[in-house]
């Protein structure tokens, strides 16, 4: 009886024990693992900033509902699993507490500011899988124990340009890594062997590093491998032979390194998976075998900048490819059997680029082209030595953008057809002989120039120069709108006069037409081109330069042209223009080469501006000229009220002097001449330099040491672009750390900038502008232009991203104090002040914006980038001087210069 008693007792009491029990486990869990709320409190006093996530961490609520932090596990359900903070902002360090975290399977910090080292505690993670730490600002060599987390999958440090030192040899150790992303980084040394331990690593990234030595053949142990990542490194030696064994590989990236060798004639074979082959800008020889057939899935074929050579193999059967690029190398065709690759590109119907230039292709282009994938959108098979005619079925590629075959031997006339390209915006066929092209410059193009072309609605340049295309110019290219980067019809055999039509390209920013026999007058609708900056007429605004020489041009010269406020530079020679020079040529305050010679002009000279100043004034030719500066040697201009009756004066003495009078002006123009071609002649002697910088003692530094110093213009060394150039941080010896601003020549206007920024910056000198400290003005190693200047580093980059950031909450990471706000808005204030009133002559900067005021170390402002600045003469700083003719609407697009939109001093960047 008492036993059962017991039991009932006993039964009864159970659900309450049980409920007691789990009472008491639950409220041990959080007792037992405060380290884990310690540890996250220790991570967030690490950090500087801690806006976004963080804000949510406080004492009042559970660390394991704290935003970014995950708890969880059956038996631990008070432990943290997880702890993700990427895009947050964040700014510090990390706290070596970190490894504290025993039961961390995830971290992820990627994309904030964290700064130092990684903590070597991180290798106390045992259980750790997910490891992204990538796009912050970490140095320090990686640790040698983060080996210890043994059950890691991925590790993602890529993007972290302090990171230094070698790739620890430990990682090999790590079993179960999938993917290993150490890319954009300071990595130094070889690749270690022991990588090839990694059998089931899918993804192996070390792209633009500073890797060296040869590629280890132990990665051919990777079996599993799928894409590898290798390029813009320093790597040298063969390619060795187990990688071209790896089945499983979709991806191989080798470009920009020092590699050499040749392919096997197996390769098609031997890599069955390939998908993207870039093997770009290294030393490979040899021939492409025709195995590459077999590359069923091929998409980008780049093997650009190398040393192959041979015939290249025919391809029909890459239905997948889209990219196929063998740019610099040494291929050849002799014969239409040895085209046959190219006929063969016809069956690849996604293929997008097709790029063949600079090579040896040789003979007759194959009508073939014709038939390339409607998908096709860049053609570029420039410096060969094709010839022919162009393809009349190039209207088929109905997708095309871009056209660039200058450089050949091409010749015939330009099919009509090819205004069914309405996509086109860039037509390159200069240096041929055809005789109508779009861009078709230095070949031998002739006959017309189609009326189709006005069905190009895209096109943005349109290069037919050095050609031999006769008529008209067509009255259709009005409805070219998009029009807006050059149109260059010059050196070729057109006639008639410029059409109205001109006017209608509104946006062109160049326009070149010397060199042909057009005549008639020069239209007034040329003014409606608001942009035009190389040639124009009539109140174009923002146009430096004007080249109309060496025509058939007649009437008289538009007054209008004195209107333009920004001319600098006006060249109507060598025509048969007649009538008076305009007085408004002599008012304006810009001009300071003007080339009337070899004209019919007739009348007095005007005696302001550019004709008081001999060495810009070209007027020889021009026999029935009078007046002008004494220096010129003139006759005096007869005086209309006394015409009448002046009868002391014989016929003969009249003759007479203007005998002696057109003697003297020969004689000027011959010693003008003698003095422009010995300075031409000295001028040749020297290196291709501004001469601002032949004034002043500046140590000029080599393309050589820009290119090692940015290490080949690499995009981790990438500061900024802008209109003209593209600006990046490199070492330079003697100089340290500077910054290079690198000029994109092909880019209208670029020149101008390079030459106006050398001028603006050797008449200025302040500690609250850029400091310029060297320039190069040299080639490339592809015989182009280079232009470059070089300032000093401003570490904290430019104010925009101060601004910018503090307003933005996700990306918050920069803050201006109020005193540090001061300081900026006074050395702005300083430095527009000495270049307005200090300078002699002013200097008005044209193009002040946030992006152009860069910070030092010590966060003080300093003016920079005077691309498009303007020097005023001493005549527009004078109290008469005609606004208008010294500030014009210039600057950043979205920008307008204070003063220009109205009277306020009010300007928005």
């Amino acid at each position: 009886m008492l036993w059962f008693r017991l039991t009932r007792v006993c039964t009864c009491l159970t659900p309450f024990l049980l409920l007691l029990c789990s009472n008491a486990a639950a409220t041990e869990h959080p007792i037992a693992h405060d380290g884990d709320r310690a540890t996250l409190e220790a991570f967030k006093a690490a950090i500087v900033r801690r806006s976004g996530a963080l804000a949510s961490w406080n004492s009042s609520t559970s660390y394991c509902s704290w935003e970014g932090v995950t708890c969880g596990g059956h038996r631990h359900p008070w432990r943290v699993v997880s702890l993700r903070l990427d895009f947050q902002g964040l700014d510090g360090t990390i706290s070596p507490a970190i490894g504290n975290l025993t039961f961390l399977r995830s971290l992820n910090l990627s994309y904030n500011s964290l700064q130092g080292e990684i903590p070597p505690s991180v290798g106390s993670l045992r259980r750790l899988q997910y490891l992204n730490l990538q796009s912050n600002l970490l140095i320090g060599a990686i640790p040698s124990n983060i080996s210890r987390c043994a059950s890691l999958r991925v590790m993602r440090l890529a993007d972290n340009n302090g990171l230094t030192g070698s790739i620890p040899t430990e990682i090999g150790d790590m079993p179960l890594l999938r993917i290993l992303y150490i890319a954009n980084s300071s990595i130094t040394g070889a690749i270690p062997l022991s990588l090839g331990n990694l059998s089931r690593l899918t993804v192996l990234a070390l792209t633009n590093n500073y890797l060296e030595g040869s590629i280890p053949a132990s990665i051919g142990n990777m079996v599993q491998l799928r894409i590898l990542e290798l390029y813009s490194n320093s790597l040298s030696g063969l390619l060795p032979s187990s990688l071209y064994n790896m089945s499983s590989l979709n991806e191989l990236y080798v470009a920009n390194n020092s590699l050499h060798g040749s392919l096997p004639d197996d390769l098609g074979t031997s890599l069955p998976s390939i998908q993207r082959l870039d093997m770009a800008s290294n030393h490979f020889t040899g021939a492409v075998p025709s195995s590459i057939a077999n590359l069923s899935s091929l998409q980008i074929f780049e093997i650009a900048k190398n040393k192959f050579r041979g015939v290249f193999p025919p391809v029909a059967s890459l239905q997948y490819l889209q990219w196929f690029d063998i740019d610099l190398n040494e291929f050849e065709t002799k014969d239409e059997k040895e085209w046959e690759f190219l006929t063969s590109l016809a069956n690849c119907s996604r293929l997008q680029l097709l790029s063949i230039a600079w090579n040896r292709f040789t003979g007759k282009l194959p009508n073939s082209l014709a038939n390339m994938s409607s998908n096709l959108r860049e053609l570029r098979m420039f410096e060969n030595g094709m010839v022919g005619d162009i393809p009349f079925g190039i209207g088929n590629l109905v997708g095309l953008e871009t056209v660039d075959i200058i450089y050949n031997l091409l010749s015939g006339v330009i099919p009509e057809s090819i205004g069914a390209l309405t996509k086109l915006n860039r037509l390159f066929l200069e240096n041929n002989n055809l005789s109508a092209e779009l861009d078709a410059s230095f070949n031998s193009l002739d006959g017309p120039i189609p009326s189709s072309i006005g069905n190009l609605g895209e096109l943005l340049v349109l290069a037919l120069s050095t050609n031999k295309l006769t008529g008209v110019i067509p009255k259709e290219i009005k409805n070219l709108s998009s029009l807006s980067i050059f149109l260059d019809l010059s050196y070729n055999l057109l006639e008639g006069p410029l059409p109205t039509e001109i006017g209608s390209l509104v946006q062109l920013e160049n326009l070149a037409v010397s060199g042909n026999q057009l005549s008639g007058e020069i239209p007034h609708e040329i003014s409606n081109c608001i942009v035009l900056e190389m040639i124009a007429m009539n109140g174009i605004k923002g146009l430096i330069q004007l080249y109309l020489s060496s025509n058939k041009l007649t009437g008289s010269i538009p007054g209008d042209l004195g209107n333009i406020g920004s001319l600098q530079e006006l060249y109507l020679a060598h025509n048969n223009l007649s009538g008076p020079i305009p007085k408004l040529l002599g008012s304006s305050t810009s001009l300071l080469i003007l080339d009337l010679s070899f004209n019919n002009l007739q009348g007095e000279v005007p005696t302001e501006g550019v004709f008081k100043n001999l060495t810009g004034l070209s007027i020889t030719g021009n026999h029935e000229l009078c007046g002008g500066i004494p220096q010129l040697h003139l006759p005096k201009c007869p005086n209309p009220t006394a015409r009448k009756n002046d009868k002391t004066v014989s016929m003969p003495l009249r003759i007479a002097g203007v005998t002696i009078g057109a003697i003297l002006v020969l004689i000027s123009g011959l010693a003008l001449a003698l003095f422009l071609y010995r300075r031409y002649k000295a001028g040749m002697k020297k290196e291709q330099l501004p001469s601002h910088f032949t004034e002043i003692d500046i140590p000029i530094v080599s393309y050589n040491e820009i290119l090692k110093g940015t290490d080949g213009f690499s995009e981790a060394n990438l500061l900024g672009k802008g209109r003209y150039g593209t600006v990046y941080k490199s070492t330079i010896e003697n100089q340290g750390v500077v910054a290079v601003k690198v000029f994109d020549l092909q880019q209208s206007g670029s020149y101008k900038s390079f030459q106006a920024e050398c001028d603006a910056l050797r008449r200025v000198r302040h500690r609250c502008l850029l400091k310029i400290m060297t320039c190069c003005s040299s080639i490339n190693h592809q015989g182009q232009d280079f232009r470059a200047l070089v300032f000093e580093f401003m570490p904290n980059g430019s104010l925009e991203s101060w601004i910018h950031s503090s307003t933005e909450t996700q990306n918050g990471d920069k803050t201006l104090t109020l005193a540090q706000r001061l300081d900026i808005a006074v050395d702005i204030v300083d430095a527009l002040d000495y270049l307005h009133n200090s300078c002699q002559p002013s200097v008005i900067h044209c193009d002040l914006k946030l992006g152009n005021i860069l910070l030092t170390e010590d966060m003080r402002a300093r003016v920079g980038d005077f691309g498009i600045a303007r020097i005023l003469s001493e005549a527009a700083s004078g109290p008469s001087a005609n606004p208008s003719s010294t500030v014009r609407i210039r600057g950043s697009i979205g920008y307008i210069p204070p003063g220009n939109s109205s009277t306020l001093p009010v300007c928005f960047s």
